[in-house]
């Protein structure tokens, strides 16, 4: 347990990464990275990490999830030392692996939020890009500092962070590896929301709750339609969009919900999930 609010239900146990539920937050799950003391994200942790995205992927009672590291960091980077002696052969056979596993989050078809505090740096920020929301505390510190190690972001950075923020303040950040603080991070989009540490774990439950009796087809739809369509021209986005609307006209949720619209307004619906 973390602390009196936080996940009391573990079901995926691994030693460092495990995917666990609460009575208090029903249909919420929390993946969480513990590998004391500063979440150094090693090859096993990267695949504890892929392993509980999927587990949250298949799991029916999950709605959403929140990608957390814990009251003090949520993840100071890869091990460092881990990589230190790898050859150029070596590190190409694991650099696919290192990619998809640290953007793992981002392939749950379920809103996810990052809950940061402390320290996201290097991998741990990549982590927290692959979720749709980031909530930090104001105490966060994050940054990609590869380039002070004489590379560059392995793990989505480059990527994920220009088609955030855009690509002059990601070339900003990646090119001098700084830290950026909470009030920056939120200036430039780079979090969502700042809170008290104390309270980005719960504010993240509280994101992530909402979902819970969503239409949770419906919502694997639009988030593959913008994650899709974002990628490509406008043209090909909207066929992506027109295929994601018209194929949940053979989900039950639809039924469900435009009849429940017609007979009692909007907002009444109880979903079923399928």
């Amino acid at each position: 347990m973390l602390h009196a609010a936080g996940p009391v239900a573990s079901e995926i146990m691994a030693e460092f990464v495990t995917l666990e539920t609460s009575a208090d937050h029903p249909g919420v799950g929390t993946i969480l990275l513990s590998r004391p003391p500063m979440n150094a994200l090693n090859r096993q942790v990267q695949a504890e990490l892929a392993a509980a995205a999927r587990e949250a992927t298949v799991r029916d009672d999950i709605k959403a999830v929140v990608v957390y590291g814990g009251p003090k960091v949520l993840a100071a980077g890869a091990d460092i030392k881990e990589m230190n002696d790898l050859s150029y052969t070596e590190m190409k056979k694991v650099a696919g692996a290192l990619q998809a596993n640290l953007g793992a989050v981002a392939n749950i078809p379920k809103p996810t939020v990052a809950a940061i505090t402390g320290y996201a740096l290097g991998g741990g920020l990549e982590v927290a890009l692959s979720a749709d929301r980031r909530i930090a505390g104001d105490n966060v510190k994050l940054g990609l500092p590869e380039i002070l190690l004489g590379v560059i972001p392995g793990g989505g950075g480059t990527q994920r962070l220009a088609r955030l923020i855009g690509p002059a303040k990601a070339k900003d950040l990646i090119f001098t590896g700084r830290f950026v603080d909470a009030e920056e991070a939120l200036a430039i989009g780079l979090v969502d929301e700042v809170v008290a540490p104390d309270d980005v774990y719960s504010a993240a439950l509280k994101w992530a709750g909402q979902f819970t009796r969503s239409a949770s087809v419906a919502i694997a739809a639009a988030k593959a339609a913008i994650d899709q369509g974002i990628e490509t021209d406008l043209a090909t986005g909207l066929k992506i969009e027109e295929q994601q609307f018209t194929a949940l006209f053979t989900t039950e949720d639809r039924t469900i919900g435009m009849a429940s619209f017609v007979e009692n307004g909007p907002g009444k619906a109880e979903f079923v999930g399928r």
